[in-house]
């Protein structure tokens, strides 16, 4: 059956918000963080000249980059979900229901909103004015350092999301409460600007992470103590969000706890990619290529590629695996009277997406039901979604079980859901497997591994670096150049 979706956009609160908090935030935040160093913040008639002199117009450059690489990382995300499937289950098989008891101990309505007004806006907050404070504050390697940790940390996640792709807690653990995805506005943010599947690792562990990282790493290669640099106070400012972060995206209903290691990792392996490129970019030891000789390219190539190539492979051998499973996929798990949404992303205007619903419980009929985003809004609040409002806005359409629905669906300006619906009152049990498979008749499988290929690359990069170190019994957070190693 073929289904429209469309709407029209209403105001988008959440840009607003942020504009305010930019507006009024920034100025307090670089005040309070530089009251006991008043001799260190940059004078406003000295501005621009900064900008120039250290070319700062390259730091707003890589932020509007993220945006890019982000877009398209999004637009690859659903149409190469048909192949690449998800490893929910294994992460489900390792944790359980663990998020789902850490929720239910601390739920409360406050705390909700607080967290997800902290999730959002603090957490892209955060991101911004930490470079503004560091710029503010007359640290132009600080200010190199935490910008391109918000660029370089994303592209490291990149294959993760693509080829490695794991449900929310709420998508998955039958009657955790979707706190963060299911509540007014907020959902139609989201849909529009994160995929439900992308969380392994948790950015919002690994960005704020890979910011206390590099200010161990900056701070040790000077030889000062952490509680005697004039940023300590920021970097605990910073660690508190981080640690906020963390219960956060476990409590709301998004993150698996094994995200939070994970997103350490891809933090740490970010910091130090950073840490020991940011010294050549800015020519502290001459030119970029200086040292550069056909040996030490070769020893790069050599090892580096080796890496790169072996995680290479490693996708290769995922995909294959998911693909070899397509009919074991299960895309939900709903427990009684629970409703959930996959997102179908906007595509091209003369191309339907196909997608196959197909109830795997063999007892349960299941309610479906295909609604725009904004259109869908009113049903979702405090956490869940209402069905009989989402009954009230479009066409129910019921799947027997062990059968499948066939839709088509046609959403080319926005993003669309096919919400689904378990009707068991059975409170003790009838949780309901669904599979949905998406087929956006769009082959991008080639795009999706050329844009993961720079992560598999940096994380060489910092193997072959840690090794290089090791060996000429360095520290690990030496950043001088190699060639003056032979110097010395």
């Amino acid at each position: 059956m073929h289904i429209a979706a469309s709407e029209s956009r209403s105001s988008m609160g959440p840009y607003s918000v942020m504009m305010w908090l930019i507006f009024f935030l920034t100025p307090l935040i670089c005040w309070f963080f530089t009251v006991h160093k008043p001799e260190s913040r940059v004078p406003i008639k000295d501005w621009f000249h900064q900008i120039r002199q250290h070319r700062y117009y390259f730091h707003i450059l890589g932020y509007l980059a993220i945006i890019g690489l982000k877009s398209i990382t999004d637009s690859l995300n659903e149409p190469i979900k048909e192949r690449t499937g998800h490893w929910t289950d294994l992460v489900f098989s390792i944790e359980g229901n663990l998020t789902h008891h850490v929720q239910d101990f601390f739920l409360n309505d406050v705390l909700t909103d607080i967290l997800n007004f902290h999730y959002l806006f603090i957490y892209l907050f955060l991101i911004y004015v930490t470079t503004v404070y560091y710029a503010y504050s007359g640290d132009r390697d600080m200010t190199d350092k935490v910008t391109l940790n918000y660029l370089l940390i994303y592209v490291l996640a990149v294959p993760y999301y693509l080829f490695f792709n794991v449900e929310v807690t709420s998508s998955w653990i039958p009657g955790m409460e979707s706190l963060l995805y299911h509540e007014g506005w907020y959902s139609v943010f989201y849909s529009r600007n994160d995929p439900l599947d992308n969380a392994v690792p948790s950015l919002h562990v690994a960005i704020p992470f890979g910011i206390l990282l590099l200010n161990y790493l900056h701070v040790k290669e000077k030889g000062i103590a952490l509680k005697e640099w004039r940023h300590y106070r920021y970097h605990m400012f910073v660690l508190l969000n981080t640690i906020l972060f963390m219960f956060a995206i476990l409590y709301l209903g998004i993150h698996w706890f094994i995200d939070i290691p994970l997103g350490m990792l891809i933090g740490g392996v970010g910091a130090l990619f950073i840490h020991h490129l940011q010294p050549r970019i800015r020519n502290d030891y001459g030119s970029f290529f200086k040292g550069f000789s056909a040996k030490k390219i070769r020893q790069h190539l050599l090892i580096e590629g080796v890496v790169t190539l072996l995680l290479f492979t490693t996708i290769l051998m995922a995909v294959q695996v998911q693909e070899n499973s397509v009919d074991e996929r299960v895309s939900f798990q709903l427990g009684p009277n629970e409703s959930l949404y996959e997102i179908i992303q906007p595509h091209q205007e003369d191309i339907y997406v196909e997608s196959n619903v197909t109830n795997l419980d063999e007892t349960i009929t299941i309610e479906v039901v295909v609604l725009g985003i904004e259109i869908a809004q009113p049903s979702m609040n405090n956490g869940s979604i209402d069905w009989n409002i989402v009954r009230s806005l479009g066409a129910v359409y019921t799947i027997s079980p062990m059968s499948t629905l066939q839709l088509e669906i046609s959403s080319p300006d926005d993003y669309s859901y096919i919400l689904i619906h378990n009707p068991s009152e059975n409170s003790s049990g009838d949780v309901v497997q669904v599979r949905i498979i998406n087929d956006y008749h769009e082959d991008v499988m080639v795009q999706a591994l050329a844009l993961s290929i720079c992560s598999m690359w940096m994380t060489g990069f910092v193997i072959n670096r840690l090794r290089r170190l090791y060996k000429y019994n360095r520290k690990f957070y030496d950043s001088t150049p190699s060639h003056l190693w032979e110097e010395e």
